[in-house]
């Protein structure tokens, strides 16, 4: 459905080697080589950029990607139609998901399982800016991130979960008023997610604004590792209640709102803006618009 000379350039694209990419198309480099030198020929320019390695693509290469991408996604469109009008949808579904809305992303994957039970579902947990990537590269049908993330032309937005933030701590910790204002968690030891995921950047956020400069000693890619050294009792962390609410509160910890300001956190389905959507887009919105939950539109 795409001449396979263009699949070879998305591979390159994507590999950015001519060994690599020969290897992930199952041909040798002679022959991908050869097969893009006939496409710059049909073309009339110049797609990559040659030495005595792949030293990237010209101009005119990355429009050429650009194309490419968007027809190969058509491709997939149109099996996924077909296979609809056949019997059914068929996958796979990808959905990239921030590691925050990882415990309550489930709630999502279940309703869509329900009304499409052929659909294979793949879960990737990602940062806002890999799953945003990845989504203009027709790499994932759908992504789960945070709202302030999603302003962009080319993006649709639509809210499934809102929620405030905790502070939680080890009970053995001093005592407090039931619960901690922002200014005095920044006192604290805490260990954060890093700083490359749109929950810390609001975290610092919150604090810049408050002109405080938190006591960060470690930082991780892991809502496992956060409470797991959360539980070790020298640090503090500032999780959404989701996560506990998945996984429980265990007794040597305490959990305590955060005030002064209390920050509510919208997370929601983003999507490619495209006309028409493809049909696993359309029901995975459609999963979204019907979910209704314990987390839907909670506090």
């Amino acid at each position: 459905m795409i001449a396979r000379k263009y699949l070879y350039l998305l591979a390159l694209a994507r590999e950015r080697h001519f060994g690599k990419a020969a290897e992930s198309c199952h041909v040798s480099p002679s022959t991908l080589s050869a097969a893009i030198r006939d496409l710059e020929d049909e073309l009339g320019v110049a797609l990559v950029v040659r030495g005595q390695r792949f030293a990237g693509l010209t101009a005119e290469g990355e429009c050429v990607v650009s194309h490419a991408k968007r027809v190969v996604a058509g491709a997939d469109d149109l099996r996924h139609e077909l296979g609809l009008l056949r019997d059914g949808l068929r996958g796979p579904l990808r959905i990239g998901v921030i590691p925050t809305a990882l415990p309550v992303v489930a709630s999502l994957t279940e309703v869509f399982a329900d009304a499409h039970p052929s659909v294979a579902i793949e879960v990737r947990s990602a940062s806002t800016q890999a799953i945003l990537t990845q989504l203009r590269n027709f790499e994932l049908e759908a992504g789960v991130v945070y709202a302030q993330s999603c302003d962009a032309a080319d993006l649709q937005y639509l809210s499934l979960w809102r929620e405030k933030l905790v502070f939680l701590t080890a009970a053995s910790a001093p005592a407090a008023d039931g619960e901690i204002e922002w200014v005095a968690a920044a006192r604290q030891p805490l260990c954060l997610l890093s700083r490359d995921m749109q929950n810390r950047q609001t975290i610092d956020r919150v604090f810049d604004s408050l002109e405080c400069t938190p006591h960060v000693g470690l930082e991780t890619n892991s809502i496992l590792s956060l409470l797991a050294h959360v539980r070790s009792g020298r640090w503090s962390t500032i999780l959404p209640r989701s996560v506990l609410k998945l996984v429980g509160t265990p007794s040597e910890l305490r959990v305590l709102p955060l005030v002064k300001p209390s920050v509510a956190w919208e997370t929601g389905l983003v999507t490619l803006k495209r006309e028409p959507n493809s049909p696993l887009v359309d029901a995975v919105i459609a999963a979204a618009r019907a979910l209704s939950g314990p987390f839907g539109k909670s506090e």
